[in-house]
């Protein structure tokens, strides 16, 4: 996903991931809780809205997925994908 955005949107990206390391807990409308420990933090990007879905753990903010919305929806695969991958790192960590 980073490598197809722009240097601005990958810099809007980056601030708010930022934004939420250094001043966790944060609550709407930065991040938004997706149940189950996951979180999506929400990017307004100069062409669209990015989401990147992350969890916490020992102070740690681990990014698990990234997507460009095209809907008012999430697509129900993209939180998937972000829940495997969250399953996958608790399970081996």
């Amino acid at each position: 996903m980073v490598e197809s955005l722009s240097k601005e949107n990958t810099r809007r990206i980056g601030a708010d991931i930022r934004k939420v390391q250094m001043e966790w807990p944060l609550g709407m409308p930065y991040v938004r809780p997706i149940g189950g420990g996951l979180f999506e933090l929400r990017s307004n990007l100069q062409d669209g809205i990015a989401r990147v879905f992350f969890s916490v753990k020992e102070g740690k903010m681990i990014l698990f997925h990234g997507i460009i919305k095209k809907t008012q929806k999430t697509p129900y695969q993209e939180l998937e994908l972000a829940n495997k991958r969250k399953r996958d790192y608790e399970k081996n960590s």
